[in-house]
Parts: C-alpha cells; sequence; structure tokens
C-alpha cells in the first residue's frame, strides 16, 4: 500500500510518512513542524538546529526486538545536567508504536501503557519508592529534570511545545525497565526492558570515521 503523503504548508515540498498513524513530523527541507489533521498538515513550529549527535542511531535504522523488527521514524532529544539523551521512536512490522532510550550507551526499550494503574502525583515521586505496576513490583531508581531540545521525524502525538520536563525512572530486579513521564497530567507509563545494543541487532547505522 503507498504511504501516506503531502505536501509541507510552509515551503510545499513532498511529505511523505513511514507510520500511518504519525500525528505529528517534520518537514525533511524547511524543518517545520507540522501536525497532521487527515490528509493536511498545518504548521505548528520550526526546529531548532539540533546539536551534534554521537548515537549511532538514525531515522531508518531497523533492529529487531522480542522477535519483531522495527524501525526508527523519529526521536525527542532531551538535554540534562549530565549530558543528553534520544528517545527514538520506532514502529513494528505490525505497526505498533515503541521507544528506544539512547543515554550515553544505554538502551531500553519500552512501550507506552494505555490504561495504566494510578500512578502517585509528581510531587510524590521519589528515588526508592516501590510500585505496584501491572503485577510487578518496581522502584523508582531516579528522578530526572530535562529540558526539551527539540524534535525530529514522525511521533504517534503532538510535540513539540515543552520546556522542563519530569522523567521516574523504574526498574525491576530482572532488568524490567520503565518511565513515569510527566509531560503530560495525568502522567503517562512506560514499560519495557534494558538491553545490550547488540541484541538489537540494528542495521542501517550511522557511520564515523574510524569504524
Amino acid at each position: 500500500m503507498p504511504k501516506p503523503s503531502a505536501n509541507c504548508p510552509n515551503c510545499g515540498a513532498p511529505v511523505s510518512f513511514q507510520f500511518s498513524g504519525a500525528v505529528q513530523t517534520t518537514c525533511p527541507y524547511c524543518h517545520s513542524i507540522l501536525v497532521r489533521h487527515d490528509v493536511d498538515l498545518e504548521k505548528v513550529g520550526q526546529v531548532a538546529n539540533l546539536p551534534p549527535d554521537v548515537s549511532p542511531i538514525q531515522r531508518l535504522t531497523e533492529g529487531i526486538w522480542n522477535q519483531r523488527s522495527f524501525v526508527v521514524v523519529g526521536r525527542i532529544l532531551y538535554q540534562y545536567e549530565q549530558g543528553a539523551w534520544n528517545e527514538w521512536h520506532c514502529v513494528t512490522n505490525l505497526g505498533e508504536s515503541w521507544w528506544l532510550s539512547d543515554a550515553m550507551a544505554r538502551y531500553a526499550v519500552s512501550k507506552l501503557v494505555p490504561l495504566p494503574p494510578k500512578l502517585p502525583p509528581p510531587g510524590e515521586l521519589k528515588p526508592g519508592l516501590r510500585l505496584d505496576l501491572n503485577g510487578t513490583r518496581y522502584e523508582i531508581t531516579s528522578l530526572t529534570r530535562a529540558r526539551y531540545i527539540g524534535v525530529e521525524g514522525e511521533l504517534p502525538f503532538e510535540y513539540w511545545d515543552k520546556t522542563e520536563c519530569l522523567f521516574a525512572d523504574l526498574q525491576t530486579a530482572d532488568s524490567r525497565f520503565g518511565t513515569i513521564d510527566c509531560t503530560e497530567d495525568p502522567p503517562l507509563l512506560f514499560l519495557g526492558e534494558s538491553v545490550p545494543f547488540d541484541s538489537l541487532q540494528l542495521k542501517n547505522l550511522r557511520q564515523f570515521e574510524g569504524w
């Protein structure tokens, strides 16, 4: 089937979608942030020049997790006191939406929990707090206040005007991973697992001199 496509309302360039459920994308030519309304696109902002990135992952990188193939179609970039990290939006061969967190050569794959259990309000989150989520005991290992830097490519929701963001990282004894994302009210819950880089069997990676 043909991929959904439209023209950028800012520069007129053709914009196609890898992910049929994409709500937002960026024009690869003029870097406008575009929100999709059925077949029409609305410009809602402009992507600033993103800082240099040393991640080997890029848009259209492909991989495998839990025996399902996926392709990277977009990302959100955050900055915090220890540096920066990418949240890569991935789409599976079944059309599912996943997130690949890429922070200082540490990787985790997670999925949005559509109907999460009741979560504590942001003011009650703290390291060491234990939570029973979907039948599993998680512990908050860290709280991170980050600054939204920018977006690239296709996302499953509108995300373009954030400022400071609060995240609570969750961990289990068997390396399962989660995040409470306080950029929305109520907060969002993502659950998955920490993964070794090689286990993702990634291809179409960025090439750096010396590799």
